[in-house]
């Protein structure tokens, strides 16, 4: 279809009034009816419908009249009005005393008429909007939850069950409001992700100062941003210095310092100084934009178990309605049973029967467990990625900006000359400015950190390809490379100790540089690429929640046994290009079935597609990273990994509960019919009940929090 489509024009619409998967299909179906529409999507958990062709909004409208259903289009600015409990369910608090009244006038009066009367006007006042739904799904014989619920209704008055129906109309009223409200509550997390970042923002453009509204912001204008204040674009800071909070972004609630030239996020919070910042995205293209919309996206994707549940929902309604109507017609037909008592029982059945529970039960878990993902910094990139995280049973990484930082830092610096670690600094640092190695980047940020004056220049300043640098300074020869060069230069005065402590610093993996002075060493300089903080603590912790890790890497056996030692990682494969990590993790899959491969969403890419489920270190303004990988840490913190594993295993399980519940709750109602105990009121809670259980049950995914936030 996607060949079909790509080339229409496409408009996407928000839609208000979604109550059940069942109706939003219903929706889904009659759209694609409407003239001038060649295909229609609707994605129940973020409430929107896409649309391919050409139609009206209140032809959309008409189309869910059934349900009562307000369509906005998606960029239309609105402003959402909800009104009091009361107000908008005036009618069933009515429909309730009336039942009541009713109730009452039962126990003075028996069957009285008055009695009657009273329930009649509560199924009509507290059922109205229930029938006229009903007899439009009959018309078009649909026979979903409201067909189910008039037929039974209307069933019950007709065989004289005057206080069963007005139970069933209440009950079942009371059930969809709340039933409305959970859902809302679960949508609620992605529209507190579209509500993060400002609608408006001070732009300045010459001398001119203005606040305008984001949409209508430009690639290139300056956008100031006072201290306190959300930013409302993404760009580069041009002026100023503050530490801005990026947790709505990252996840990360400690504040990140920001200066000249750093990027920063829309819907960040500016913390401290004035910031001046270059737009350079439009306010669709923002990370957050970006990623709403991949979280909107992945809730309407079907998981597995939401594909079962749809499959056996297909089949399922039609056997039930056909077991209802084989109760309440064929026992009176061939024996003397009462019709009226097979009647009610074939009633109960039809209202027991609905699927409603049974076909929510998958995709609630999934928009709620999706969206407190986005809001603590994991972007998941839909519900069989959120599965297959449960399953996993092994997770390899990359080493580099992985397990590691991803860039040269210096751990060691040994002097053995009657000289200061400032002198000695200096004196590397002024050569390195010269050189191009990868590692002069380390030795001139370790010289910065200590405060060393980098402004001297080396005299006579020379490169030795493969070996290191020589230059005079200050009027003294000084030469900086690899332990090889030295011994050849300066073979005396590699004495057993250096050597013995260049073999140390190598075992760690650690990069050895000499510094010689004249004809002396002066220092040993050790560099690596550090170990996060946090490895260590979440190998620990994955380790104990059964899993297997693994480091794929390119990096040399020493450097990778070293690190792996240190993290205490369970297998270490080191020397590997981009095609024996994609080897190895097809190996991997045979051995343990599930298995994430987790790197930085560029240089991994193979591994990553090979893997059961890919994700992708500090997706943040990475665009690559969120469009290679099945779910990206925003952060770039390892920490998020246990969180994720741990919502997903609790979301595998709380869509079991809901599926055996749902199942289970209807079976032993079937089970009641058989006796006749089963009664209408009873089938109604039976339904509703466990529509109401399993929404509520899923809600509980929004208490699955980082545990270091």
């Amino acid at each position: 279809m996607a060949s079909d489509t790509q080339n229409l024009d496409k408009t996407v619409y928000r839609v208000q009034g979604f109550t059940c998967t069942n109706c939003a299909g219903i929706f889904e179906k009659n759209v694609k009816n409407l003239q001038g529409v060649k295909d229609a999507k609707v994605n129940f958990g973020a409430s929107k419908i896409t649309v391919y062709g050409s139609t009206t909004t209140q032809e959309l409208e008409q189309a869910g009249a059934f349900e009562n259903l307000k369509v906005i289009p998606e960029k239309e600015r609105f402003a959402e009005s909800k009104k009091p409990f009361w107000r908008e369910h005036w009618n069933v608090l009515v429909s309730a005393l009336l039942l009541a009244v009713g109730f009452g006038l039962g126990l003075l009066y028996d069957d009285s008429l008055s009695t009657s009367a009273a329930y009649g006007a509560a199924i009509v006042l507290g059922g109205y909007d229930l029938f006229i739904k009903g007899f439009k799904s009959l018309a078009r014989l649909q026979f979903d939850m409201n067909t189910l619920m008039t037929v039974a209704i209307i069933g019950a008055a007709l065989i004289g069950e005057w206080a069963e129906g007005a139970s069933v109309v209440i009950l079942f009223a009371i059930s969809e409001a709340l039933e409305r409200y959970s859902m809302e509550q679960a949508r609620h997390s992605i529209r507190s992700l579209m509500d993060i970042a400002p609608k408006e923002a001070l732009i300045k453009r010459g001398s001119e100062e203005m606040i305008i509204h984001v949409e209508d912001i430009s690639v290139g204008d300056v956008m100031i941003v006072k201290p306190g204040q959300k930013i409302a674009m993404d760009g580069v800071i041009l002026k100023g210095a503050s530490t801005v909070n990026q947790s709505a972004i990252t996840g990360e609630s400690i504040p990140v310092p920001k200066t000249v030239d750093d990027e920063v996020f829309a819907g960040t919070l500016n913390e401290e100084g004035l910031l001046e910042v270059l737009v350079t995205k439009t306010s669709e293209d923002t990370t957050l934009s970006k990623i709403i919309h991949l979280v909107e996206e992945a809730q309407a994707e079907r998981a597995p178990s939401q594909a079962f549940v749809d499959r056996f929902a297909k089949y399922y309604t039609p056997v039930i309605m056909i077991l209802a109507l084989c109760t309440a017609v064929l026992p009176p037909l061939f024996t003397n049973a009462g019709w009226g008592d097979w009647i009610y029982r074939g009633l109960a059945l039809l209202v027991v029967g609905c699927p409603c529970a049974l076909v929510i039960s998958t995709p609630v878990s999934i928009v709620t467990a999706i969206g407190n993902a986005a809001k603590n910094g994991v972007l998941i990139k839909g519900g069989i990625h959120l599965e297959e995280s449960g399953r996993l049973a092994a997770i390899a990484f990359d080493k580099t900006g992985t397990l590691t930082k991803g860039y040269p830092v210096v751990t060691n610096v040994t002097i053995y000359v009657e000289q200061d670690l400032r002198e000695i600094l200096a004196a590397a640092a002024v050569l390195e400015k010269g050189s191009q190695h990868p590692l002069a980047s380390a030795i001139i940020r370790k010289a910065e950190q200590e405060g060393v004056n980098l402004s001297l220049e080396a005299d006579q300043f020379q490169s030795v390809t493969g070996k290191g640098v020589r230059g005079i300074i200050g009027g003294k020869l000084y030469r900086i490379g690899s332990p090889a060069w030295m011994m050849e230069l300066l073979p005396s005065c590699m004495t057993r100790a250096i050597q013995e402590q260049i073999k140390t610093l190598q075992h760690e993996g650690k990069t050895v540089i000499l510094l010689a002075a004249e004809q002396e060493i002066a220092a040993m300089i050790a560099i690596s690429d550090e170990i996060r903080e946090s490895a260590t603590e979440v190998i620990h912790q994955l380790h104990s929640m059964g899993l297997t890790t693994v480091m794929l890497t390119g990096d040399n056996e020493r450097t990778a046994q070293a690190i792996g030692r240190r993290v205490e990682i369970n297998e270490i494969n080191a020397d590997l290009m981009p095609q024996h990590k994609l080897d190895a993790i097809k190996k991997l899959r045979e051995r343990y079935d599930a298995v994430a491969m987790v790197g930085d969403g560029v240089n991994d890419a193979p591994a990553l597609a090979a893997a059961t489920v890919g994700m992708a270190m500090g997706g943040a303004g990475t665009d690559t990273a969120l469009e290679t990988a099945d779910i990206a840490l925003m952060a770039d913190d390892l920490r998020k990994l246990p969180y994720t594993i741990k919502l997903s295993r609790r979301t595998l399980s709380i869509i079991k509960q809901n599926i055996a519940f749902s199942i289970g709750i209807k079976l032993i109602a079937l089970a009641l019919i058989g006796p006749g105990w089963l009664t209408l009121w009873m089938a109604v809670f039976a339904d509703m009940g466990a529509t109401l259980i399993v929404t509520l049950n899923s809600l509980r995914l929004l208490k699955v929090h980082d545990l270091r936030q």
